[in-house]
C-alpha cells in the first residue's frame, strides 16, 4: 500500500486520547519480575541492557517505549525466554500523541535515520517544554490542563531519541521564519534557539534553516518526514489538519527522498545556520 492512514482505529481526525498505556505498564511489569527472578538489581541488568538504571526504571514503570536493542539485550540477560520478544510488537505509545501518529512514533524507535522538513511549526523533537505548551494551547479546539500536560509530556518524551545508543542520525531543515514569529514570546523563543544551538551541536543532529528569500524551494507540497529502519527499508511520513498518513510504496518514498534532498542543498549550510540562530537570539 502507497499511504496508510494511521489513524489507529481512534476515528478520522479524533482527539480523543485513551489513558496511560496499559500495555507498556505491563510489558514494564513482565521486564521486573523476569530481573527479580533471574536475581538482578535494576544497576546489575543496566550494565547488561546497556541502558541507564533510569531508563530501565522508565521502562519498568511503563513511561518509556523500549527499543529494539533493550528487548534483544533484556531476553538475553533474563534467560531468553521469549516473552519480551512476543510482546514488544503489541506496544502501543503513550497518552498525548495524536491517533494517527503512534505508528510512526513507533517506527521512529527503531529508526536509524530520522529527517524532518517543517514550514508550519519547529518539529516536535526540537521543541522545548515551553514552546511545546505554547503551541499546544494555542491551537483550537481549548483543552484543560490535563490535555495539555499529556501532549506536552509525550511530545518531551520523544527527545529520548537523540539519547539512543546505536545514535539514530538527524537532519532538520526548518523554515527561518517559525524561528521569527515569536510563538509563546521572547522568552520561549530565547530558550528555543538556545535549545536549538543545544542540539545542534550534537554530533549525529544535522540543523538546517531555510532563509526567508529562496525562490527556488522544493517544499511547497507542505511539511515531510523520512525514516530509515534497520533493514535500510526507508518510509514517509505526511500530515495535515486532522490526520496523517504513513507512506510505504517506494516510488512514492523516494520522491519524498528526491525532495528532501534538495531541500537540504537550498537551504542554509549547518555552520551557517548556526551563525543564523546566533544572530537571532542575539537579537531579542
Amino acid at each position: 500500500m502507497a499511504y496508510e492512514n494511521t489513524d489507529g482505529g481512534a476515528g478520522a481526525g479524533s482527539c480523543v486520547e485513551p489513558g496511560t498505556s496499559d500495555s507498556m505498564r505491563t510489558f514494564g511489569a513482565v521486564v521486573q519480575a523476569l530481573r527479580e527472578h533471574a536475581g538482578l538489581s535494576r544497576e546489575e541488568f543496566a550494565a547488561l541492557v546497556c541502558f541507564s538504571k533510569h531508563t530501565v526504571a522508565s521502562v519498568e514503570l511503563g513511561r518509556r517505549m523500549p527499543d529494539r536493542g533493550f528487548v534483544e539485550r533484556a531476553e538475553e540477560a533474563t534467560g531468553n525466554t521469549g516473552a519480551l520478544r512476543r510482546a514488544a510488537p503489541h506496544l502501543s505509545r503513550q497518552v498525548g500523541l495524536a491517533s494517527w501518529f503512534r505508528q510512526w512514533a513507533r517506527l521512529e524507535t527503531q529508526a536509524v535515520t530520522l529527517w524532518t522538513y517543517e514550514c508550519r511549526v519547529v518539529p516536535g523533537l526540537l521543541q522545548t517544554e515551553r514552546y511545546a505548551r505554547a503551541v499546544t494551547e494555542s491551537v483550537p479546539p481549548v483543552k484543560d490542563e490535563e490535555q495539555v500536560a499529556q501532549q506536552v509530556t509525550a511530545r518531551l518524551e520523544r527527545h529520548q531519541l537523540f539519547d539512543r545508543r546505536p545514535a539514530i542520525t538527524f537532519s532538520f531543515v526548518v523554515e527561518q521564519a517559525l524561528l521569527e514569529r515569536g510563538t509563546g514570546g521572547p522568552d520561549v523563543t530565547r530558550e528555543l534557539l538556545d535549545n536549538l544551538l543545544e542540539r545542534s551541536s550534537q554530533f549525529n543532529v544535522e540543523l538546517q534553516i531555510m532563509p526567508r528569500h529562496q525562490p527556488d524551494h522544493a517544499g511547497f507540497d507542505g511539511p515531510l518526514m523520512l525514516l530509515e529502519s534497520p533493514d535500510n527499508k526507508w518510509f514517509g511520513y505526511a500530515e495535515g489538519q486532522r490526520g496523517g498518513m504513513l507512506i510505504t510504496a517506494p516510488k512514492e518514498v523516494s520522491i519524498m527522498l528526491q525532495r528532501y534532498a534538495r531541500l537540504r542543498s537550498q537551504a542554509l549550510t549547518s555552520d551557517d545556520s548556526r551563525s543564523l540562530l546566533k544572530r537571532l537570539r542575539g537579537a531579542l
